[in-house]
């Protein structure tokens, strides 16, 4: 669980840090602008932009009760971070597994990538995708949903 805040936390820490020194030299527009900068970009690397993630084994189940794509992701993972900005609202129909909290989607992911944790990995229809092109992914979600 920690380990998905680490980079979050390491752009807060940082962006205080240097921010401080701006502060101390007498630049408080500057310093402001560079803290939020770096606020921003530990919001975009966090798990908080991501939708509430499923566990392996239930996604799977859900998937295939319902047919709704499944997504492997990691907090800290630009493509993950790319899908899901370009999926929008869309986001939330898709199932979301983050791989650093669900030893089960490791071992999915593992399987799917000859050993590798490559994410985003993207099961649709029980076949596995690795890093899709979100226009793709979006085009796998029913239009009824």
């Amino acid at each position: 669980m920690m380990r998905a805040w680490l980079l979050p936390l390491l752009f807060v820490l940082c962006g205080s840090l240097v921010a401080a020194g701006m502060f101390s030299d007498g630049n408080t527009l500057g310093a402001s602008a560079l803290l939020l900068l770096f606020v921003v970009l530990a919001a975009a690397h966090s798990p908080l932009v991501f939708p509430r993630p499923t566990g392996a084994l239930e996604a799977q189940r859900l998937s295939e009760a319902d047919g709704r794509p499944i997504v492997y992701w990691r907090a800290g993972c630009k493509f993950c971070l790319r899908l899901r900005l370009r999926l929008g609202r869309r986001a939330g129909r898709l199932y979301w597994v983050d791989i650093w909290r669900d030893p089960a989607g490791v071992a999915v992911v593992r399987a799917a990538n000859g050993g590798n944790e490559t994410v985003p990995t993207v099961f649709v229809a029980g076949s596995a995708y690795v890093n899709p092109d979100p226009a793709w992914v979006r085009e796998q979600l029913s239009p009824s949903e």
